[in-house]
């Protein structure tokens, strides 16, 4: 049985892929692609009665398969279903890194899960609080409850948006440039900055709209997102690179880095650099691109 480390709640997810937790086919090597994180779907991609098979193929898929390096994360059934507590006890059973609660609307709905959550660690052995929560905002009511939901729980590691119901609650269809979307984006965003959790994108549905997929790929990380969900391994690369420092970017921090150091080393709290007035949060931004660039593995510097 494979026995999977302690989860971090902060880590690397610029991808998070989706997959359909009811074929083995597709969540057996789900971890060969390099996807930083995988959804294994107990919700929609499921059908009604097809639930309890699927909770049966994941738990043996999380109990067989080494994802290594993979996080795993489930998305289980709504709490206005029959289904939810039952994929709770297969996931905390099975040993999955963390749940995905679908449609939340508020801190209730998380202390909801958190109680399950806890119970289902005690009943089957499982090391109490190793279970992570995400949250996926869904409708105005959610994504108005934002800042309580993601500080409802010690276990909450971040929060998305998910766009199809999303976009169905606001009667709107999907857009070229994302206006639709973009107010619930940044409430979500200012949501998981204030509260120090990450922060995730709806995927892009049309599989065929390269062009479309990378422009909002671009908007994303220019928003300031963690990453975006995925539905298609071809997608991995592009949101890896994208999500990824830039050369300049990296070249930029260094420096910044350097000259801080110096500058501290004299006294000196403000200063310039390429003629910018800079400070510490500089000095701090440049620390974590040179730490992303590490994670991403895109750093070759010696800081």
């Amino acid at each position: 049985m494979i026995q999977r480390p302690t989860p971090k709640k902060v880590r690397l997810r610029r991808t998070m892929m989706f997959m359909n937790a009811q074929k083995p086919s597709l969540i057996r090597d789900a971890y060969i692609y390099g996807s930083d994180s995988i959804i294994l779907d107990l919700e929609d991609a499921v059908a009604e009665n097809q639930k309890d098979s699927a909770r049966f193929s994941l738990y043996h898929a999380l109990k067989t398969i080494d994802y290594g390096n993979t996080e795993v994360i489930v998305r289980i059934n709504g709490l206005d279903t029959a289904h939810w507590q039952e994929d709770i006890r297969v996931v905390v059973a099975g040993g999955a890194d963390g749940i995905r609660i679908a449609k939340c609307e508020s801190a209730d709905d998380v202390k909801l899960v958190e109680e399950h959550v806890l119970r289902a660690e005690r009943e089957f052995g499982v090391t109490e609080g190793r279970t992570l929560l995400m949250a996926a905002l869904e409708s105005p009511k959610g994504i108005m409850n934002a800042y309580e939901i993601v500080t409802a729980s010690d276990r909450m590691f971040g929060c998305a948006i998910s766009g199809g119901d999303f976009r169905k609650s606001m009667h709107v269809q999907i857009n070229r440039g994302g206006i639709e979307m973009l107010a619930a984006r940044s409430q979500m965003l200012l949501a998981a900055r204030a509260a120090g959790v990450q922060c995730f994108d709806t995927m892009f549905p049309h599989l065929d709209d390269k062009e479309g997929f990378e422009s909002e790929v671009r908007q994303n990380r220019e928003m300031g997102f963690d990453g975006k969900s995925i539905i298609s391994p071809k997608q991995i690369r592009f949101v890896h690179e994208t999500f990824a420092p830039t050369e300049k970017e990296i070249a930029y921090a260094e420096k910044l880095v350097r000259s801080f150091n110096e500058q501290a080393d004299a006294g000196v709290g403000v200063y310039t650099v390429d003629g910018k007035m800079v400070d510490i949060p500089f000095f701090e931004d440049a620390r974590r691109v040179i730490e992303l660039a590490k994670a991403c593995g895109v750093y070759h510097g010696d800081l």
